[in-house]
């Protein structure tokens, strides 16, 4: 465990908060931002490191490893189980329907969502020779990448970060690998992005590049320490409706879906604006559409997402689903 004071080694009801975390690079980093916004307002934490099948089991492609929130679930048990107070994750990691007992409570430090093309000889989206081999961990990134290029050669790639950019320049034969912006910025790794891949190419998952903190949903004192510190109303209204999107499609599968809302505000309204977008697992199908409404509460935006998932399952997502069921695909959390 790793503690920081706050200021005169006091905290709101003298309370040290412990606060889980993942143990790789990426997630320790995210971990440290948010001690630090605590700490800023008088809190003082306590660093937990959790390890999780996600992290543990590296050698198999995560369609396969089956079952929900494998990059969560461990945190999850550690804080019903009273060993944390808090939980750090990124969101787009966080299934949309907790276990009973806990919440989301904050979320905020949103950096750019969009997918990030890491590739080798100056290589960019356009000058991707035709039949190259582009390495990813998720079936999202996968459906999409064979929509646009349906020449390309899509192959699975596991491991944090680092591991990941190491693979790729070991790896003569591949072209590229496709990770998150957000993470190799975070990471000091801006250096690497060949290009950041417009949407019209690929959606991002649902919360990518935010922050979340989840809590005990009886634990007051954590629940507004966190929301104090992190939370961010323009980025809870996105999230809210890219995840009231994704959570509509879900039905008990993984689907490789993306979204994106942005939140545009006048001296009147706040307007969400969400594009949304399902694929099928080869890429040849998909249907996507886009939504605006104003909003005044996360419950609103994701109302907002929901809209737009009935929207695109009238208009063809519906059958995309049905093809993804039959073929058996196991649900998963994309790292």
């Amino acid at each position: 465990m790793i503690r920081s004071g706050g200021p005169g080694g006091l905290t709101p009801g003298q309370r040290t908060l412990r606060i889980g975390t993942r143990a790789s690079a990426l997630a320790l980093w995210q971990t440290e931002q948010v001690r630090a916004r605590l700490a800023q307002h008088g809190y003082d934490t306590e660093r937990v490191e959790v390890r999780t099948t996600g992290d543990m089991v590296q050698d198999v492609p995560l369609a396969k490893i089956g079952g929900r929130a494998f990059f969560t679930k461990q945190l999850d048990d550690a804080m019903l189980e009273g060993r944390i107070d808090v939980a750090v994750h990124s969101l787009k990691d966080l299934p949309t329907e907790l276990p009973d007992g806990l919440v989301l409570a904050a979320v905020g430090l949103r950096e750019d969502a969009r997918d990030a093309l890491v590739a080798r000889d100056g290589l960019q989206w356009a000058t991707l020779p035709g039949g190259a081999a582009v390495a990813t961990s998720s079936l999202r990134r996968r459906a999409q990448l064979l929509r646009a290029r349906p020449d390309l050669r899509v192959l699975d790639l596991r491991g944090n970060v680092d591991t990941r950019l190491a693979k790729l320049d070991r790896n003569g034969e591949w072209s590229a690998i496709l990770l998150a912006a957000a993470g190799l910025v975070r990471l000091g790794l801006e250096g690497r992005i060949s290009e950041r891949l417009p949407f019209d190419v690929m959606l991002p998952a649902p919360g990518q590049g935010a922050l979340a903190a989840t809590v005990r949903a009886d634990d007051l004192v954590a629940r507004d320490a966190v929301r104090r510190a992190l939370h961010d109303v323009s980025t809870e209204l996105a999230v809210s409706a890219e995840r009231g999107f994704l959570r509509r499609l879900e039905g008990g599968c993984q689907v490789p879906v993306g979204a994106h809302a942005e939140v545009h505000r006048d001296a009147e309204r706040t307007v969400v604006r969400l594009r949304g977008r399902v694929v099928s697992l080869t890429g040849q199908d998909s249907a996507e559409g886009v939504r605006a409404g104003s909003v005044a509460t996360a419950g609103e935006a994701e109302a907002l997402g929901l809209a737009l998932a009935e929207q695109v399952l009238a208009e063809g997502a519906g059958a995309i689903l049905r093809s993804i069921q039959a073929a058996s695909v196991e649900p998963v959390s994309e790292p």
